[in-house]
C-alpha cells in the first residue's frame, strides 16, 4: 500500500507550509494553522495542496504533484525531457511536456527510463519556459 502524504504551498508568502504547524482537512482540502495547544485556529487561505505520487526519483526523493522533473529515456532519446507532474483521473500521474504527456505506466514502471525531480512549479517556474507547460 502506498504512503499517503501531502504538502501545501502558501501562495501569499510563497513558501511551503510546515506540516507540523498545519493540518489539511480531508473533506474539503482546507489548510488550518495549529496553535500551541494543538487546536486548529485560522484557515490559511490561498494555498495549493499537492499529493505525493507514491514514487521516488532516481535519487530517492519523493515525487509530488507539480514537481518539475527531468525524464531520461535510455534508448533512442538524445535529449532529456523536462515536464511537470500532474494528476489525470483517466491516466493517474502523468508528466506534462507541453505538447505531449507521458502516462504513469510509461515512465514509472520502465527500467529504461530515469526520472529526477529538479524543482517545482512554485519555486522554479523558469524550468518550464521551453516546454510550453502553463
Amino acid at each position: 500500500m502506498r504512503e499517503i502524504k501531502f504538502r501545501a504551498w502558501d501562495k501569499k508568502w510563497e513558501e511551503w507550509l510546515n506540516p507540523e504547524e498545519h493540518v489539511i482537512y480531508a473533506d474539503n482540502g482546507d489548510v488550518g494553522e495549529v496553535n500551541d495547544d494543538e487546536l486548529v485556529e485560522d484557515i490559511v487561505h490561498d494555498t495549493v495542496v499537492e499529493q505525493f505520487t507514491g514514487l521516488h526519483d532516481k535519487n530517492g526523493k519523493d515525487i509530488y504533484e507539480s514537481d518539475v522533473v527531468k525524464l531520461h529515456v535510455v534508448i533512442l532519446s538524445p535529449d532529456d525531457k523536462v515536464g511537470v507532474i500532474e494528476y489525470s483521473p483517466e491516466f493517474g500521474y502523468c508528466i506534462n511536456f507541453g505538447k505531449a504527456i507521458a502516462r504513469q505506466e510509461y515512465w514509472a514502471a520502465n527500467d529504461k527510463h530515469t526520472i529526477e525531480v529538479i524543482g517545482n512549479i512554485h519555486e522554479n517556474p523558469e524550468l518550464l519556459e521551453k516546454t510550453g507547460v502553463e
